[in-house]
């Protein structure tokens, strides 16, 4: 029997990748998706042609009702997940003098909130089984602060902070979660920051591809990483060694 992975925000970016990453190792893939249906078949599409099962899981990480309903139905469907990758996220940035209640809640909720929405479901199924691989996608503005990204930063800090006391509880039944912070991807969510100005501040020159990201994933969801528990791996070009 195939292992299974459940990827959040899986249909494009990162998240796409991944899902192709996880497909060419051989996992059947569950690809979490909030709205564009277009995009989230065409990478089911791209991932079934592989070979491996790949279905779409429509939820907002951020409800959690809908969230929960959805992921226990299909744990209880279809079995536990042997890997979670915990990926969703959003970005509404101003200066924080002029930062909107909505601007703020709409991160923290989908950014900080969601994982509890999300792993602890995932993690409970793990607990169970006495094995599992989390990987949360965080972000370096969680560990620097980044001007007009108050929101950001503290969701992404906010999170490496749960990863992190998490992974030390889950690590007692044989899981390991790990925490991968990157810097600046090209992706949907970065299109309208100036990469080639971002480019000189980054030592090795160049954005990020998302590929760059799943490589580290397929490091952390492998057996390679099994004596690896909490730790926070930055991709970021050298932007903050």
């Amino acid at each position: 029997m195939a292992k299974r992975a459940l990827v959040t925000g899986g249909s494009r970016g990162i998240g796409r990748a991944v899902s192709l990453m996880l497909g060419k190792n051989g996992y059947d893939v569950v690809i979490n998706y909030r709205g564009n249906a277009e995009a989230a078949k065409a990478t089911q599409d791209e991932v079934s042609a592989l070979g491996v099962g790949c279905s779409l899981l429509q939820f907002d990480v951020s409800d959690f009702e809908n969230a929960k309903a959805a992921i226990e139905k299909e744990i209880a469907d279809n079995g536990k997940f042997d890997v979670l990758v915990f990926n969703a996220g959003v970005r509404d940035d101003a200066l924080f003098p002029v930062m909107k209640p909505q601007q703020w809640d709409k991160v923290i909720d989908t950014n900080l909130k969601s994982f509890y929405y999300i792993v602890n479901p995932v993690a409970s199924a793990m607990f169970a089984a006495k094995s599992g691989k989390i990987v949360v996608v965080s972000s370096t503005a969680g560990l620097t602060g980044m001007q007009g990204q108050t929101n950001y930063s503290g969701s992404k800090a906010g999170l490496i902070g749960a990863a992190k006391s998490a992974a030390v509880e889950l690590a007692r039944r044989n899981i390991n979660l790990n925490i991968i912070a990157p810097g600046f991807v090209e992706s949907d969510m970065t299109k309208d920051i100036p990469y080639d100005e971002v480019k000189k501040t980054i030592p090795l020159r160049r954005i990020a591809k998302p590929e760059d990201i799943a490589n580290v994933v397929e490091f952390l969801i492998s057996e390679k990483s099994n004596y690896i528990v909490g730790e926070v791996i930055a991709v970021n070009g050298g932007v903050l060694t």
